[in-house]
């Protein structure tokens, strides 16, 4: 899967992307308010007990390792990192494997762009982006419309 992002920067997490993903069971039908509302919801279970945090438009993060002292990209750099990416039920989206990839931040969708400058190389986080800041209401391949995304992303370096 990760190829597809290595290929001309084609993978769905960018902005103007078609959906490039390998399907992840058959597609899912157009999203209903239950839906969308659970998916909101489940933001609301991620506790700052839990270390999680907030940002004002809505992510979810929280620092799962590393100093937090290194240096912090900008929308407009291009940042080496891992992800993976699951639905909130579980299942894994994608995942780049143990080779980081190099991505233009300023191309990537909203909650990338306004997460990943929040660590500092050598960090892991966990984000929860909620779907306005993701794909929104609509369908976008495997993505279900409506859905809330988990990334855990490393952040290796910037402009590589």
């Amino acid at each position: 899967m990760i190829s597809t992002l290595r290929a001309a920067l084609s993978g769905a997490l960018l902005l103007a992307a078609a959906p490039a993903l390998a399907q992840v069971g058959p597609p899912a039908p157009a999203a209903p308010t239950d839906y969308a509302a659970a998916q909101t919801a489940f933001l609301d279970t991620l506790s700052p007990a839990q270390g999680w945090q907030a940002t004002a438009s809505g992510i979810r993060y929280r620092r799962v390792h590393g100093p937090g002292t290194g240096a912090h990209p900008t929308v407009a750099d291009i940042v080496r990192l891992r992800y993976s990416v699951k639905f909130t039920d579980g299942r894994e989206l994608e995942n780049s494997g143990a080779d980081p990839v190099d991505l233009p931040l300023g191309r990537l969708i909203r909650g990338w762009q306004e997460g990943v400058p929040l660590m500092g190389v050598g960090d892991r986080y966990e984000f929860a982006i909620p779907a306005a800041l993701a794909y929104g209401p609509a369908d976008n391949g495997p993505i279900r419309g409506g859905s809330t995304l988990l990334f855990t992303i490393d952040l290796v370096a910037i402009n590589p």
